[in-house]
């Protein structure tokens, strides 16, 4: 009877909403940072070469075709590196130019470099992480694609490499 009322309607106070919203905007812009990239290239964009690319040099290169039973059809670039530099290599990332005789921009694939493993009873591969090229090492590796762009004019592509992790 003499008892104070209650508050009407149970409404949270105006500084409680503020910490609220405070809260959510910090855990807001925690997620944007924590989930932003660098910012990367386009994909048709051409990178420049790695510094250490000079003592990495690629030969015997030569193209295959394989189609699959399911009508796939796949394309291998294989080919031999050696590290002509002082340091150990853990990784190599390259790009396959494929360019056109047209006036379009050329396709390009960005792909980590994968060294052949074994020959027999068919041709398997491993990252170069799994079998490091030392000084003066030299390997076999094979680049595989899934599709190839139908205006690329079947020369064979450019290979730049873009990235050597060494140790």
């Amino acid at each position: 009877m003499f008892s104070s009322k209650p508050p009407e309607g149970g409404r949270l106070p105006i500084a409680a909403w503020g910490v609220a919203g405070l809260v959510v905007l910090a855990v807001i812009l925690g997620l944007v940072f924590a989930t932003r990239h660098k910012s990367q290239a386009p994909p048709n964009t051409i990178q420049p070469l790695a510094a250490y690319a000079a003592e990495l040099p690629l030969s015997q290169l030569a193209m295959s075709e394989s189609t699959s039973l399911s009508g796939g059809k796949s394309t291998f670039i294989d080919g031999h590196i050696q590290n002509s530099g002082p340091q150990t290599v853990s990784g190599v990332t390259v790009q396959v130019i494929f360019r056109n005789d047209e006036a379009m921009p050329p396709q390009v694939e960005t792909l980590p470099l994968s060294l052949v493993r074994t020959r027999e009873p068919y041709i398997d591969t491993q990252p170069v992480s799994a079998a490091p090229l030392k000084r003066g090492d030299q390997r076999d590796f094979r680049l595989i694609f899934e599709s190839i762009p139908g205006n690329w004019n079947t020369q064979m592509p450019e290979i730049h490499i873009i990235s050597v992790d060494t140790k």
